[in-house]
């Protein structure tokens, strides 16, 4: 799939759509049955929060005019509210978790040129999810730790402050912190940008791969920076092409349908089919195009893991000895590239 050599900004694009193309059927199953399973967990989190409360809605959002809402009924909400955005967070976090460890995994196989399963990749991905997983969620505060630290001073300051004129005037000089804030926050998230393909490649757990991630990255940010960015927007171009066909097409079937229904009355079972129709040829353009971004971005940063070993650690030179070693069939799901110190120079 990519040279054993130091790779160029072209290397990675290419091998990331090589790999793409190669493996595609696992990729996309696997995105796919995660979406399956985390959609419907949301869907159960939110209806269970929304029942256990909803007799509290009328009285907050609806109260007697001139009347506040009642603290026995505000209370609820915000706890149901708290609640599930940590659930939310967390099933998105495995989710996403088990497509970030799956790119790693296929481009380790394919590194080697050995066959992967389904169900091999997606017993890989499973496994090492928490970890993974553990590895976002520092990066992700560590990364946001200025925003983080900004906030925590600015929000004070905005309860604190006496007069209808202070209040906006920190509301106008938070967009300035924020952007003070950026070039640190990006420098850390580049600094701890291939701690997930450490923890999935090198067997590793979140904090070693966050060690690793800074080590490899340190002395050449910039081009690390610059390849991601490439990287990042050439995913989005084509996740927004690849949407936009089934987006146009679901538009133009839901007009006539939609200019159909009379005023005032129940749409007939054509107009409801039609409807039908263009939300899931819309959730299919907005499903491929994510498949395809999550997957080229996660790819590329893998890429530059492999990359940045090959530069500093020898890894080509493992590899060309390992592969000289072993046998064209190697049972899917087996080792892949070598940690670093097994076999490096």
């Amino acid at each position: 799939m990519i040279p054993l050599r130091p790779l160029a900004l072209g290397d990675i694009i290419s091998g990331s759509f090589a790999t793409i193309r190669g493996h595609w059927k696992t990729l996309a199953g696997v995105v796919l049955a995660v979406q399956a399973v985390v959609l419907p967990a949301m869907a159960l989190v939110v209806g269970i929060a929304v029942a256990a409360v909803y007799d509290h809605f009328e009285p907050v959002f609806d109260p007697p005019f001139g009347e506040d809402p009642a603290t026995e009924h505000v209370v609820p909400l915000v706890v149901a509210a708290i609640v599930v955005f940590v659930l939310l967070f967390t099933i998105g976090m495995l989710g996403m978790s088990v497509i970030a460890a799956l790119c790693p995994a296929i481009l380790k196989e394919a590194v080697m040129g050995r066959p992967t399963t389904f169900r091999a990749l997606w017993r890989t991905s499973v496994r090492r999810a928490p970890a993974v997983a553990g590895a976002l969620f520092l990066s992700a505060l560590i990364a946001g730790s200025p925003v983080f630290a900004i906030l925590a001073v600015w929000l004070p300051l905005v309860l604190s402050a006496g007069s209808k004129d202070g209040v906006i005037a920190l509301l106008g000089l938070l967009p300035l912190l924020l952007l003070a804030a950026t070039p640190l926050a990006v420098w850390l998230n580049i600094r701890f940008g291939l701690a997930s393909a450490v923890v999935v490649m090198e067997g590793a757990g979140p904090v070693t791969g966050l060690r690793r991630s800074a080590a490899l990255v340190r002395g050449d940010w910039w081009r690390i920076f610059g390849y991601t960015m490439v990287a990042v927007m050439l995913a989005g171009a084509i996740a927004y092409a690849i949407q936009l066909p089934f987006n146009l097409i679901g538009t133009f079937a839901m007009m006539p349908a939609l200019q159909g229904i009379p005023e005032g009355s129940a749409p007939s079972a054509g107009a409801v089919a039609a409807l039908v129709f263009a939300f899931l040829l819309v959730l299919l353009g907005g499903a491929a195009g994510q498949i395809f971004q999550i997957g080229f971005s996660q790819l590329a940063s893998a890429m530059l893991y492999v990359d940045q070993r090959m530069r500093r650690e020898g890894l080509a030179e493992a590899l060309l000895a390992e592969l000289a070693t072993t046998p064209a069939a190697t049972t899917p799901g087996a080792a892949g590239p070598p940690a670093a110190g097994d076999g490096d120079s």
